[in-house]
């Protein structure tokens, strides 16, 4: 079956109990309706709802399991519309080995007492009651899962849209999301690690492991042939490009401007024939000029990757171009970022990097400057100067254990006003409810590597979720 890659297969279904729709004349058709809604409110871009509507027998059950398996769903709604037995749930999860999540919807808060007990139809009643009681099966279910070694998740609420399980409910759909796109993601690998950076190493089949998709070893000498072939007209329109997007100052030679633009060009051409939804690099070039000439002129291209979700970390930060991919699939941009100073006067943290920037996260237009030396590396070039707006932000590091299992480590803070180091590097001043002083303890007690990612907006509870999907530990600092 063909299928998008982009898009997130969502499966649905509801439960009751076959035995209760000749009793109770039209509790069937109420109850389908609901599992209707419920489609509605998770169907959104990117994401395609697979309903199998009500699973009420064994036999069904089984069906349902197969069609999933069939649709190839990304994960699963079970819709507890009354109650049902258990049996008519396990073989549906089981066959379909996708994370489930249970929802334990009532129509409404609370039953209208006085007019329920005036009906006078003890029937009639007892039907009203069982379009109510969505709770009562779910022990059975999570008693069932548990004993069968299948995870889940529970969100508990109201069908009315303000009810507030709707956003948990997006939340675990934009989570689902990014695990699908991680899932389908081609990581390019060009070049080696910065010498002596050991806390950057990773096992990469640990990586696909954990977070799925394909990891493409790049040459230097492809992007290099693809320069070589680089046409006047193509740096031209790049060239027009770097004018609409950047601030470029005044100070930037037309020569280095022409050099970054044809880089651009062929970074552009091997993301397109590599198919990479993410790249980490880092290559020094030294004893060839060619490649040190392509080596020092890539920032801008790949600030501009980074901006149209293709996020480019660089020093060879494999674990950093994951989290990058994950805030940006969150909406949230994801910039490379390690710690530049802490203002103890002002309680702020400042974070940035040199290379690539992600200018959309930007506080205004990204500025490109000229430098002289790229600090502990080899030659000069362009640079960008940026600070991430001001608002809401978020960190993320993937860690790897010494056991070499992984796990998602986040922290909630502000990106709030004031100097930055104007030196052609990216750097922002950051504010953490725990303060400078304990955050810097306590995210480096966690033991991430020295670089981060650092996203728009507050998203420590979604990515939560992403890792109770992917199996990993996350761990909150504030």
């Amino acid at each position: 079956m063909d299928r998008s890659p982009s898009v997130l297969r969502v499966g649905l279904f509801g439960i009751g109990l076959e035995a209760y729709w000749a009793q109770f004349e039209g509790l069937k058709e109420r109850l389908s309706s609901y599992i209707e809604i419920v489609e509605e409110r998770l169907s959104r871009p990117g994401v395609e709802v697979v309903n199998l509507g009500l699973v009420d027998s064994t036999d069904k059950a089984f069906e349902a399991g197969h069609a999933f398996r069939r649709e190839d769903v990304d994960i699963i709604f079970l819709y507890v519309t009354t109650y049902a037995l258990s049996s008519t749930v396990l073989p549906v999860v089981q066959r379909a080995k996708v994370p489930v999540l249970i929802l334990n919807l009532q129509p409404a808060g609370a039953m209208d007492y006085s007019w329920f007990n005036a009906l006078g139809d003890r029937t009639r009643m007892t039907g009203e009651w069982l379009a109510y009681c969505a709770a009562c099966p779910v022990p059975e279910m999570a008693n069932v899962f548990n004993r069968a070694r299948i995870k889940f998740h529970q969100i508990t609420g109201v069908l009315d849209e303000k009810d507030e399980c709707w956003t948990e409910v997006s939340d675990w759909v934009d989570a689902a999301r990014v695990a699908n796109t991680m899932a389908h993601n081609r990581l390019g690998l060009m070049g080696h690690y910065y010498n002596g950076m050991l806390d950057i190493h990773t096992d990469t089949t640990r990586q696909l492991a954990y977070f799925g998709g394909h990891m493409e070893i790049v040459e230097v000498e492809e992007l290099a042939a693809l320069r070589g072939g680089v046409t006047g007209a193509q740096t031209r329109e790049k060239l027009a490009e770097f004018q609409e997007k950047f601030d470029v100052q005044a100070d930037c030679s037309a020569e280095e401007l022409e050099r970054a633009a044809r880089t651009a060009v062929a970074l552009d051409l091997l993301v397109a024939q590599k198919q990479l939804g993410s790249l980490a690099y880092y290559h020094m070039g030294t004893g060839n000029a060619d490649h040190e000439d392509l080596m020092t002129s890539v920032i801008l291209g790949t600030s501009l990757l980074t901006a149209r979700g293709i996020p480019v970390a660089g020093e060879y930060e494999i674990k950093n171009a994951q989290a990058m991919k994950i805030m940006d699939g969150f909406g949230a941009g994801g910039s490379f970022t390690e710690y530049y100073a802490i203002d103890f006067d002002e309680d702020v943290v400042l974070l940035g990097h040199d290379g690539p920037g992600h200018i959309s996260i930007a506080s205004g237009k990204t500025k490109v400057r000229p430098l002289k030396v790229y600090h502990g590396k080899v030659g000069g070039g362009l640079s960008v100067e940026m600070s991430v707006r001001h608002g809401p932000v978020t960190l993320l590091s993937v860690v790897e254990y010494a056991d070499g299992s992984l796990k998602l480590l986040v922290a909630e803070g502000e990106s709030v006003s004031g100097p930055i180091l104007e030196i052609g590097n990216t750097n922002s001043r950051y504010k953490f409810s725990i303060g400078a002083r304990k955050f810097v303890n306590d995210w480096n007690q966690q033991g991430p590597a020295h670089h981060c990612a650092v996203g728009v907006g507050h998203l420590a509870g979604r990515i939560e979720k992403l890792g109770q999907l992917l199996g990993m530990e996350t761990v909150r600092v504030c």
